[in-house]
């Protein structure tokens, strides 16, 4: 049984990056490594099942099914976890669990469940995931259980950093809760990789990755993601930035390279 590596992507601050880089970096590792990669969608905006092309109902589970299963019954198969996963119609080796805007309601739910900071980690269990290299997980901008659901289930984080003014704001915050779930219900969270977004060649850009570099030394990636509309313009066609020749391509490539290399 491979290993997998289970790759969290947080921040309670929106606007940041993260919906493309999960899917930018799963794209990256499938065409360029020709790595299996699962995505799973965590936000209850479902913008990354909309990056993917799930626009409706197709009939089988979504990611809230499978949180309301669990917490309405304390258990699931794995057989229907499976059956949620959907192969990407364009990207081989890129599999991915959607999500919906109920997922809000299944948050809900998972309030009264018991251990419900559990709730993912029983859904993507060795059996589901073995088959894949890499599980990357997009969750929505905020420290609530979702969030705590993710970080439990995974042993790496990304946490995307616009570049701008504020961005840091909430980032102490976000590390405190790492820290306490790696010393509690997580050891195996090993690393966390700061990841600067939005970069552009204004003082404030420069000045919030001197911030970051000074603050964050140890954590931070050697990659930064610039502002570019290539990232707008890939979300509405779906294509992966790794398939045009754009800088911003560029950058998750070489992002995927390093975790490739083990550099995270």
């Amino acid at each position: 049984m491979k290993q997998t590596k289970v790759i969290a992507i947080a921040n309670q601050k929106g606007g940041v990056g993260k919906t493309t880089t999960c899917f930018n970096l799963g794209a990256a590792l499938a065409l360029e490594h020709a790595k299996s990669v699962l995505l799973v969608d965590l936000d209850p905006q479902a913008n990354l099942s909309d990056y993917l092309g799930y626009g409706s109902d197709d009939g089988f589970p979504t990611m809230t099914h499978l949180i309301t299963e669990v917490a309405t019954r304390n258990t699931i198969n794995s057989d229907a976890v499976k059956h949620a996963i959907r192969k990407h119609n364009k990207i081989e080796h890129l599999s991915y669990i959607p999500a919906d805007i109920n997922l809000a309601n299944a948050e809900t739910a998972m309030s009264m469940t018991l251990s419900r900071e559990t709730i993912l980690k029983r859904i993507l269990t060795a059996e589901v995931i073995s088959e894949y290299d890499y599980v990357i997980i997009d969750c929505l901008p905020s420290l609530g259980i979702l969030l705590i659901n993710a970080l439990t289930a995974a042993n790496e984080l990304i946490i995307p950093v616009q570049t701008q003014k504020f961005s840091m704001d909430g980032l102490t915050a976000l590390t405190s809760l790492v820290e306490q779930i790696r010393a509690t219900i997580n050891s195996n969270l090993n690393k966390t990789v700061i990841l600067p977004t939005m970069a552009d060649n204004t003082v404030v850009s420069k000045s919030a990755l001197r911030v970051l570099s000074e603050s964050y030394a140890a954590d931070l990636s050697s990659v930064v993601v610039h502002k570019s509309v290539e990232a707008a313009k890939s979300s509405e066609t779906g294509k992966a930035l790794c398939r045009t020749k754009s800088k911003l391509g560029e950058e998750y490539i070489k992002l995927a390279a390093e975790f490739e290399r083990g550099v995270f």
